[in-house]
């Protein structure tokens, strides 16, 4: 199916508030949805600096500003800093477990305490059932959700697509009450693990915005790796 690429159909929205810089208007490119996917062709587009939200694959493609800038991290190269390192150690005693489904009462409830005390602020507020599994969707059959387990409860989520050349983080959620355990670092780092043991090249990040506090936190991954002209640049 990846050589649909060359009659792959792409629309645009209309412009509307944009959700990570005040006072500016933002419109998406993206993927026409009647387009049949696969994993083949949803790598190529990651490739190219898209992103998935449900069945939707998009990218910004704002006619005045292009801060959302497309990053990933080259595994092979990561070192862990060694803050990273303490909050690997911090965490080795989680247990993790993968599961291809989203919709029970535990993972609702941990992903409803998250918004209400982590994004009141933000576009996912209040929490909702349908937007929640909408949004969390096993599209094509590649997501898994990796689930984390303090002595038998769940503490955090990440869920993650697997592409042909490593993953993409689309989304984590985390017990607000375990600050300490800085579980949304612990998951980007677990993931990280996950793709250099699955001998695979990328992680995946979604989109680097200078000057949103909302994704500084992407810096802290060196090297970055950032799609700009139409090629990825180590520039971080």
């Amino acid at each position: 199916m990846t050589s649909s690429m060359r009659d792959l159909k792409v629309y645009t929205t209309y412009p509307h508030s944009c959700s990570y810089l005040e006072d500016q208007e933002a419109t998406t490119l993206f993927v026409d949805p009647r387009q049949p996917v696969d994993r083949g062709l949803y790598s190529n587009l990651s490739v190219l600096g898209f992103r998935r939200s449900g069945n939707h694959i998009y990218r910004p493609h704002c006619s005045n500003c292009d801060a959302c800038i497309p990053a990933r991290i080259p595994v092979g190269l990561h070192e862990p800093r060694r803050s990273q390192n303490r909050i690997l150690k911090r965490n080795s005693d989680l247990v993790v477990e993968a599961t291809d489904d989203i919709r029970d009462e535990a993972a609702f409830d941990l992903y409803r305490r998250y918004i209400e005390q982590r994004h009141a602020d933000g576009d996912m507020y209040p929490p909702d059932r349908e937007q929640y599994e909408s949004f969390l969707n096993n599209a094509w059959e590649c997501t898994s959700y990796f689930r984390f387990y303090e002595r038998g409860k769940l503490v955090a989520v990440a869920v993650a697509d697997e592409l042909l050349d490593g993953m993409s983080a689309i989304y984590t959620f985390f017990d607000p009450d375990a600050g300490r355990r800085s579980l949304g670092a612990f998951a980007i780092l677990w993931q990280i693990q996950r793709v250099q043991e699955r001998n695979l090249d990328y992680l995946y990040l979604g989109y680097w915005i200078k000057g949103c506090q909302k994704m500084s936190y992407k810096s802290e991954y060196r090297p970055l790796e950032l799609y700009l002209n139409g090629r990825w640049s180590t520039l971080l």
